[in-house]
């Protein structure tokens, strides 16, 4: 693990969001109908390994695959070694209707044509070397400035131009005794993207027995270097039926964000939520107070919540969201000590998804766990920087259920 320094104490308690009703009593009191996905089958394990079929070639002619993992309830997850990203996520309604509820594209095209490049939505990929931005491109580490390439204005946004969302990941299919699996590795070689050290990327997906998909994620480096993984997948709990997710319901278990600049730097701030649109810690449609963010944040939500001061030692719940025309809930589960709320913000409508569905400004959510942004030049924050001889690992769990 690596170590952190301690600036404070761990958020307050989550309430989970209930039923679809505006007060946040009424919302509280039906939290005790939300339920696992219903299934005759509860006792079932599934031994089948994942399968795999061919999802496009790549410029330069490498074929790429995509992998499908299924539940003892059916539930269904495709992940692809082209950046690692999750291009589907199906989970029953109320109804006990399976849908896709991530946002993606059917092939491979879709992730690599020029007008998703430009835009630069990550639709469900895994970030690194460092996930989210760091400022004006460079840092300093053991005394020695770094340079990276930038490619969000003046910063550096998610590994650079060429992140782990572009690479072709070595891919694993398996199984374990919580379910289908698929590991999947890469070497980031010294001086990539202007990171220094060789470093040794593993992260396991598993669609576990009991409705989640957990990550895993393991990293070893032969030089000091900044680290911050994390995944990238929008949410709509109700892709292909709502015109957007602002309907969505979310609960944060954080009483602190960290304040940003004009362009998403942040401020070295860690400012109470308390009596701002920022606090999250009763359930509230995303949309509500959506025009009341502070700052100069694009649109709406583009920033970090404090979970906690340092890593912690197991996943904790962080966010639980509740669609209420469908009924999907979904727990979001992490040991890390930030989650980056982002309403979709730069989606434009111009790119067209899964179902001919044009992904609108708001059309999807993320909840990326994370460390804070910039921390490599924040040294107030949560240290990330992953020394020779450590291992680096972290978890985070979306767990998935309705509400009747």
């Amino acid at each position: 693990m690596m170590d952190f320094p301690r600036n404070g104490a761990l958020a307050g308690l989550l309430l989970l969001a209930a039923c679809n009703q505006p007060s946040a009593s009424e919302q509280a009191a039906g939290s005790a109908r939300t339920t696992a996905i219903p299934d005759s089958t509860q006792a079932a394990t599934t031994t089948a390994m994942p399968t795999s079929t061919s999802f496009g070639t790549t410029q330069d002619g490498t074929e790429v695959q995509l992998y499908t993992l299924t539940n003892a309830h059916g539930l269904k997850s495709t992940i692809t070694n082209y950046g690692g990203t999750l291009t589907s996520l199906l989970t029953p309604d109320k109804n006990g209707q399976l849908g896709d509820v991530v946002l993606g594209f059917d092939n491979l095209e879709g992730y690599t044509s020029e007008s998703y490049l430009k835009e630069g939505p990550y639709f469900g990929a895994l970030i690194g070397r460092y996930g989210n931005r760091i400022a004006k491109g460079k840092f300093t580490l053991d005394g020695k400035e770094y340079t990276l390439a930038k490619n969000n204005g003046a910063n550096t946004l998610h590994g650079g131009k060429k992140g782990f969302d572009k690479v072709i990941w070595q891919a694993q299919p398996g199984t374990s005794a919580d379910g289908q699996t698929l590991t999947l590795t890469y070497l980031s070689k010294d001086g990539e993207e202007g990171y220094p050290g060789n470093l040794t990327v593993k992260v396991v997906y598993t669609l576990t027995n009991d409705d989640a998909l957990r990550l895993d994620y393991t990293a070893t480096s032969d030089k000091a270097t900044p680290l911050n993984l994390t995944n990238h997948s929008y949410f709509n709990l109700n892709h292909g039926q709502a015109k957007n997710a602002l309907d969505h319901v979310l609960t944060l278990n954080a009483d602190r964000f960290t304040v940003v600049d004009a362009t998403l730097i942040p401020t070295g701030e860690l400012r109470p939520v308390q009596g701002t649109p920022m606090d999250f810690r009763q359930p509230h449609a995303i949309g509500e107070r959506i025009a009341q963010v502070p700052g100069k944040a694009p649109g709406g939500y583009d920033h970090n919540w404090v979970l906690a001061d340092k890593l912690r030692t197991k996943p904790e719940v962080a966010a639980t969201v509740y669609e209420p025309v469908s009924g999907r809930t979904m727990e979001v589960l992490t040991d890390q000590p930030g989650v980056q709320f982002y309403s979709g913000n730069f989606l434009k409508g111009n790119l067209k998804g899964k179902g001919n569905t044009a992904y609108v400004k708001n059309y999807g959510f993320c909840l990326e766990t994370q460390h804070f942004p910039d921390s490599p030049n924040q040294p107030k924050f949560p240290s990330t920087i992953l020394q020779p001889g450590q291992t680096f690992h972290s978890t985070t769990e979306y767990r998935f259920g309705v509400r009747k």
